[in-house]
């Protein structure tokens, strides 16, 4: 194990240069990194939306307007495919989901079946895959009478169209802002999420992303009146529509639904000011066929007035003078430049083909972002020198060691997060901290298992050796199952939730070389270069050597203790019950800094109560001038989204500036909650059977209760704590199981061991004898993960608080869990030593006869 061939040494310090290379760029400012030769990286980690400000946003087509577009584009098919065949028809209407008419000769069902048959015929969905659906469905309730509906897997096909086609018209929309490396993804059958970082008007973003943008010219109807249609004195003109203006108050009027031009014909559309009276206004230019057709209509209307017509709204309509025939036209309809600008670009990008609603947003400001990449740094700063000072004091020279190895581990870490692009949160370097502590935890057993064989008689290279040797399973063991709940917390997670899975995975790789690869290499030059006589100490021994506390005499109280508190944990959740936050509720949450000194709480509350139904939490967050205000989802918000965040943004944006919105709908609230359980759950599932796998069945019991056990005690602690519980509490629940089982897998490797040395010892005794063995390398890892979590607690910032705070309870009730409920249900489960094959044939032999003649090591030796 310590023997190094030259090859084997170029390739570890390569990647350790490497490593340094690709890290770099993270220190050094933009122009550093600009004026850097070609050949060296230059390429920092992305920062994610809590540590340099933006908006998140989760877009989802509007269902119920696509299939009202679909239906009456259905309708007008109808009517031309039936008259093209001279087919008589009356009643033609859209009603309850479908299309019906009757014919007005039922002898000609025949030809209206004929007719319309282009219409149920399958439609090709896949140009490569050759696959295809059926849209609509065509049906005869009675001779004569005839109705089309739309099928669900047409729908769903229309859904994923448009969602295609959206793409790249919010992609266009986006990149019109200017801003850099937006990420716009599809999300299932029917969302896209976009994320911008860095963007200083996310309400901007939303005026852009939720308006359809699809502009239409068409004539005003003159020989009707719009004001008696809306009152009701007469019904809308066939042919016609009713539409209202932009104005304040609206204008009713009276449009035709023929559209003479659309924006499809569009090719420019430019920002300007009218030569005339100097009001913004928007220049459109048509290309061929639109400048033709826009000539005919204007010349064939000279003195009629013509509606511009984005969105079911009138933005102007103004008269015909003489006949446009250059293809360039003029928008003008109360216009401020901003307002003219955002047109512009919604008319250069085109329209959507469908509407998309924001179900979900989360909004930061650049101002709290950097406040959070100072409060991440400095937890990280701090945590690293509690870390490194601890490992010093408990090891000496070899904490040097694992110092330096716990350095190249996160800058490595950091490499490989620059190299793949990965997304840094807030989450996320919590999630280096963690690695830091979980890093330690490699090198402690090691060094563990260094000095226990130096004790039992070996010399110093055997122990160095053997303490490598026989470390190496453990850790294998202990970091798979990490591992399995980091990926798992990636495929259900999302957002910040991923970052901290991609960066605890890598964390473990990155790990298991420093610990099995780097520290091995300079122990054993240390050890050729200098011959030591001795293995170093520390100066602290802080759990003595020999020992012996006997857990399983107290294992029946402990468990009765145990079972009491599960219960009354369990219970908390039906009487107290959890803090659920919004990711969970649904609703509204923001937080606004006063432009004053101190911030008005009361006067927020008396704003808002007109504007926002139900209870309407407002709080002071942090200084002063900070406030927190919470609201459940409201009913202004189901017919029309982000009503209610518009309405909360014009009471208060003269007074306080908005530093970060989350909203989430009822529908995304519901998924993240059925997620999160089924997270958790999956990943105690998969993390027993790897332990069954590995061990035995009984193991895997143990581990699985000992973890169950651990979860309800950390949602006994939130329940009473009242932290708030969201997505970042289920990303720190299946940390606490990953700690957890690396904690107990690391006792059940000893307890095996001792099973396969001491065939005739007490199952009882065996398992006191490996808790005693493995109790200072507890302790030490405890001891070092609480001393990271409390720096992420003390300086991490607000946000982060609540994420650490159940990760600490759960650090420590992940030990009491190791000790007193995953070892002695082997007992109840009557584990036999000679149910566990392998081992040293040798230490076995030995052990036996040590067993035998009444002279068994105190606890502690091997």
């Amino acid at each position: 194990m310590l023997y190094f061939s030259r090859w084997k040494t170029v390739l570890i310090w390569l990647a350790v240069v490497a490593g340094i290379l690709f890290a770099m760029p993270n220190l050094l400012t933009q122009s550093q990194r600009d004026s850097l030769p070609g050949f060296l990286p230059d390429r920092p980690m992305t920062l994610g939306l809590d540590l340099q400000g933006g908006s998140y946003v989760l877009l989802e087509v509007d269902r119920a307007s696509l299939v009202n577009d679909r239906l009456q584009s259905l309708r007008d098919d109808v009517q031309l495919s039936l008259r093209n065949a001279n087919v008589g028809f009356a009643n033609l209407a859209e009603r309850d989901g479908g299309v019906v008419f009757t014919l007005r000769d039922p002898t000609q069902g025949a030809a209206a079946r004929t007719a319309l048959q282009n219409l149920t015929s399958p439609v090709s969905t896949s140009l490569l895959a050759g696959g295809a659906v059926t849209e609509t469905e065509l049906a005869e309730p009675e001779p004569g009478n005839f109705r089309l509906t739309l099928t669900e897997a047409g729908i769903n096909y229309r859904l994923s169209t448009a969602v295609a086609q959206s793409i790249e018209v919010v992609r266009r929309r986006v990149d019109e802002l200017g801003t850099t490396e937006p990420v716009i993804q599809r999300q299932g059958l029917d969302r896209i999420m976009v994320q911008v970082p860095g963007l200083q008007d996310p309400a901007r973003l939303k005026a852009l992303l939720n308006q359809t943008a699809r502009l239409t010219f068409r004539l005003v109807d003159v020989n009707n009146s719009p004001e008696a249609v809306k009152a009701g004195q007469q019904p809308v003109p066939a042919g016609s529509e009713l539409l209202e203006t932009n104005d304040t108050p609206p204008v009713p009027v009276l449009v035709q639904r023929q559209v003479m031009i659309s924006g499809e014909n569009l090719t420019d559309a430019q920002a300007g000011f009218d030569q005339q009276n100097n009001q913004p206004v928007v220049n459109i230019r048509f290309d061929a066929r639109g400048a033709q057709r826009f000539g005919e209509v204007t010349q064939q209307n000279v003195g009629r007035p013509f509606a511009i017509v984005l969105d079911d709204k009138v933005l102007s309509a103004p008269n015909i003078r003489e006949p446009i025939l250059g293809g360039q036209a003029q928008i003008s309809g109360n216009f401020t430049v901003q307002s003219a600008n955002d047109l512009s670009v919604l008319l250069r990008a085109g329209a959507l083909p469908a509407t998309l609603d924001i179900i979900e947003e989360r909004t930061v400001g650049p101002g709290l972002g950097a406040d959070s990449i100072s409060a991440g740094q400095n937890a990280g700063i701090i945590g690293g020198v509690f870390v490194i000072a601890f490992m010093f004091i408990a090891y000496g020279f070899l904490g040097i060691i694992a110092n330096i190895a716990l350095l190249v581990n996160v800058i490595i870490l950091v490499a490989l997060l620059s190299v793949l692009g990965s997304t840094l949160t807030l989450p996320g370097i919590a999630g280096i901290v963690l690695t830091m502590g979980m890093a330690v935890d490699s090198n402690v057993l090691i060094y563990e298992r260094l000095l226990e064989e130096r004790r039992n008689g070996r010399s110093v290279v055997q122990s160095i050796d053997a303490g490598f040797h026989k470390a190496l399973g453990t850790i294998m063991d202990a970091n798979v199952t990490t591992l399995i709940a980091a990926v798992i917390l990636f495929f259900l997670g999302s957002g910040p939730v991923r970052g901290f899975a991609v960066t605890l995975a890598l964390g473990i790789f990155t790990t298991i070389f420093t610990a099995l690869t780097l520290t091995r290499w300079m122990v054993a030059f240390w050890v050729k270069k200098r011959r030591p006589k001795e293995v170093p100490k520390g100066w602290v021994s802080f759990v003595p050597h020999g020992t012996n506390i006997r857990f399983m005499a107290i294992r029946k109280w402990a468990f009765a203790i145990t079972i009491g508190l599960s219960i009354a944990s369990i219970g908390s959740l039906f009487v107290g019950g959890l803090n659920f936050g919004i990711d969970f509720t649904g609703g509204t949450v923001l937080e606004v800094k006063s432009k004053a000194p101190q911030a008005d709480v009361a006067k927020i509350r008396e704003d808002l109560s007109p504007i926002i139904e139900g209870d309407v939490q407002v709080q002071e967050f942090g200084s002063t001038q900070d406030v927190l205000i919470r609201y459940a989802v409201q009913e202004q918000d189901l017919q029309a989204p982000q009503t209610s965040v518009n309405a909360v943004r014009a009471s208060l944006q003269n007074d306080y500036t908005f530093e970060r919105v989350e909203v989430v709908g009822p529908t995304v609230s519901g998924e993240l909650a059925w997620a999160a359980i089924f997270g958790v759950g999956a990943s105690l599932l998969a993390i027993a059977a790897y332990v069954w796998v590995r061990f035995e069945w009984q193991f895997a019991i143990g581990a699985l209760l000992a973890t169950a056990h651990d979860v309800a005690m950390t949602m006994g602690f939130l329940v009473v704590s009242q932290l708030e519980f969201n997505l970042t509490s289920i990303a720190a629940l299946l940390t606490i199981v990953g700690y957890s089982l690396n904690d107990t897998v690391v006792v059940f490797d000893r307890i095996r061991e001792n099973l396969r040395k001491y065939k005739k010892m007490p199952i009882s005794e065996i398992i006191d004898r490996s808790l005693n063995e493995t109790l200072s390398r507890t302790m030490l890892t405890a001891v070092t993960l609480v001393l990271a979590l409390v720096a992420l607690y003390g300086f991490g910032g607000d946000v982060i608080r609540v994420f650490v705070a159940p990760m600490l309870a759960g650090v420590l009730v992940g030990v009491y869990s190791s000790i007193f409920i995953a070892a002695p249900v082997l007992i109840y489960f009557k584990l036999r030593p000679e149910t566990i094959r392998g081992g040293d044939p040798k230490d076995a032999m030995e052990a036996d006869k040590k067993a035998r003649i009444g002279n068994t090591p105190r606890a502690g030796q091997a």
